[in-house]
């Protein structure tokens, strides 16, 4: 009997996509979110784990609320810290690899240049501080693991960065965004082939992957508005103008040449995304 791979946040935006690609691909795989079972509930996870038996655990689950999390600090670290450990020592009893994804705001955002894996971390709020924590809580449960971070993730399930700058052009409302943050959209279908690939030839390591190429946020939504056909006059705002309650990384691009060296992965440039991204928009509504 073939054994499985679970994947965790399996009706969240990354793990959706995971699914379909898996179904696609015809390979056996086990969905599971909070109706299925609690990941920051040791007992639960454990117990879930023992039933499937899988070959390789997939963790898209996550508490990504960046700017709530700076008031429920302890819910962040129930689900990223706690919930990680958790998966990673289920996955250590029955021999299972471990594929865990994280983010680039375990950085400061302070480096004039592109992230590498061995730069050291230096979170600015709870979100990386907690996402940080899950880093080293699968470090401590697994000789053997594999860790991508990624950044400014988005995808066609639910909310994403694009979606809302479509919607305000379409009900008319201004569109505002920041000059000041630069990094590397990535698209969730894209990054969820890594992640399947990574499960299933076990690759062990630290990896950093994101969609090739950078630019600004303001960049990116003229770029979105662009490919579904609007005017992409969008008002040009700096951080301090748009305070939020979460500090957000200044510099979030991430070198995946790691990735590229070892493994021989590229995601694609950032706006073949986009407009995948829009192809589907578009199909949404007909």
């Amino acid at each position: 009997m073939v054994r499985p791979i679970v994947v965790t946040g399996a009706r969240g935006m990354l793990g959706t996509d995971v699914c379909a690609l898996l179904r696609n691909q015809e390979v056996a795989f086990v969905p599971a979110d909070v109706d299925e079972f609690d990941i920051a509930d040791a007992s639960a996870a454990m117990s879930f784990i023992a039933r499937c038996v899988p070959a390789a655990i997939i963790n898209c689950a996550a508490y990504t609320a960046v700017d709530q999390a700076e008031s429920e600090p302890e819910i962040a670290f129930r689900v990223n810290r706690d919930g990680s450990r958790n998966l990673a020592e289920a996955a250590r009893s029955f021999g299972c690899h471990f594929v865990h994804v994280s983010t680039d705001y375990v950085f400061d955002g302070g480096k004039d240049s592109a992230y590498t894996e061995e730069d050291r971390p230096k979170p600015l709020g709870v979100y990386g501080a907690s996402k940080l924590a899950g880093e080293e809580a699968v470090r401590e449960a697994l000789p053997h693991y594999c860790i991508i971070r990624t950044a400014w993730l988005y995808g066609v399930n639910g909310k994403s960065f694009p979606r809302t700058i479509l919607d305000l052009k379409r009900a008319g409302k201004a569109v505002r965004v920041v000059t000041d943050q630069v990094g590397s959209p990535t698209y969730a279908s894209h990054l969820a082939a890594v992640l399947i690939e990574a499960a299933q030839k076990a690759f062990v390591g630290t990896y950093h992957a994101v969609g090739s190429g950078t630019c600004s946020w303001y960049e990116f939504a003229r770029d979105v508005l662009s490919a579904a056909g609007f005017s992409p006059d969008i008002e040009p705002l700096t951080t301090p103008e748009l305070p939020r309650p979460a500090r957000r990384p200044a510099n979030s691009v991430l070198s995946t040449r790691k990735l590229e060296q070892r493994h021989g992965l590229r995601l694609p440039p950032w706006q073949e995304g986009v407009r995948e991204f829009v192809r589907h928009w578009r199909s949404e509504r007909g």
